[in-house]
């Protein structure tokens, strides 16, 4: 049978994309615990904290690099949403005024969140990817002006060339001017830091709202959404390899020093370099690929799956999920890895209930302010 993405009917929602976002929001709360409750955790992700030589336990690798994938996914979900969202509102009618408006308040109200809530829980200024989601969101308002095959163009740009850029106005550890904190390079300092410099994300966020484009522009039996995403994420993964096998550029600083997988697999993610990217997004498009392929057998649809409903109410569960964290840590110490994937399996079932009941109270007030989360 034809494999084409569906709009449910009732919500306007794609599920394999909410089912992706699900699933990339339970990898992040896996993070995230690991964060407040392992003892062991590594975080070496970034050649401004990795040093040489160091040998990691294989388990606390995989369990840090397959959270790897949630920020990219997210990033690139956002781009596709935007592009989706505004073709429903066209559809209904809503002025592109309304609807730049609309975009450019979600995004200052993201971007916000970093800068106000979260640095005050930190004691200092502190960007993360609350940040570069708002402030990619607002610049969407213009650049989507541009067309797809600009927008396009320029992420490419973006993302190829925005590493070789920082290569040559960055060098790890010494001084970082603000400017180039918060477009390229990342910070880690004691008067604020900046994990996830806006850029590279824009680029991201840049290509998922031209297949978002893509998805609204040919619906149609005869175009397979599943069969591009999967040629795209092969070829994503087969560049990868042969980037990180050169062991230039691409890695920014952070070369290959082995043939084990953890050494293939180890990239720097603060910054996104080019084959952390390649990597994370390649993985993504083949997992998307196969949920929309699970998408067309309708039965699997069950509109209060978890995986659905964590998707459906991601930034909410976002911020949720850290009021839990912050809970249970007067009930649990640092411990091993068991541990933190049990309080992970805890986080998720005290949620479920949660988000189910936000998303009833969003959709019933669909133009309440609970609509920018």
């Amino acid at each position: 049978m034809p494999v084409t993405i569906q709009f449910d009917k009732n919500t306007q929602r794609i599920a394999a994309i909410d089912w992706l976002r699900g699933l990339v929001m339970i990898l992040m709360v896996l993070d995230h615990t690991s964060w407040f409750f392992n003892e062991q955790r590594i975080f070496a992700d970034s050649i401004l904290f990795y040093e040489s030589g160091v040998q990691f336990a294989t388990d606390q690798f995989l369990t840090r690099w397959i959270t790897h994938i949630c920020a990219p996914t997210f990033v690139f979900l956002a781009g596709t949403s935007i592009a989706i969202s505004n073709f429903q509102r066209q559809q209904q009618g809503i002025s592109d005024s309304f609807t730049d408006r609309e975009l450019l308040l979600r995004g200052a109200f993201i971007a916000l969140l970093d800068l106000c809530v979260f640095s005050l829980a930190s004691g200092k200024p502190i960007l993360q990817v609350l940040y570069a989601i708002g402030i990619s969101m607002i610049l969407m308002v213009h650049l989507q002006r541009l067309g797809t095959r600009i927008v396009f163009l320029l992420a490419l740009t973006i993302i190829a060339g925005g590493e070789l850029l920082l290569m040559m106005l960055w060098q790890p550890g010494g001084e970082v001017p603000f400017w180039l904190a918060i477009t390229f390079a990342p910070v880690f300092g004691e008067n604020y830091s900046v994990l996830y410099p806006a850029l590279p994300w824009l680029g991201i966020m840049m290509l998922g709202w031209v297949f978002g484009e893509q998805v609204i522009s040919k619906r149609s039996d005869s175009w397979k959404p599943d069969r591009l995403l999967m040629t795209c994420g092969w070829f994503a993964l087969t560049l990868f390899v042969v980037i990180r096998g050169l062991n230039g550029y691409g890695n920014m600083f952070m070369y290959l020093e082995g043939n084990a997988l953890v050494h293939w697999l180890h990239v720097s993610k603060y910054p996104p370099s080019l084959d952390y990217i390649l990597l994370e997004l390649g993985l993504m498009a083949i997992i998307l690929a196969l949920l929309i392929r699970l998408e067309s057998f309708k039965k699997t649809i069950h509109p209060n799956g978890p995986i659905l409903v964590f998707g459906q109410t991601a930034l909410f569960f976002y911020l949720a999920h850290f009021c839990v964290l912050v809970g249970l840590k007067s009930l649990f110490e640092h411990g091993n890895l068991e541990q933190t994937y049990w309080i992970t399996l805890l986080v998720l079932v005290i949620l479920y209930p949660i988000c189910r009941i936000y998303r009833s109270l969003k959709w019933r007030h669909p133009q309440s302010l609970l609509r920018f989360l």
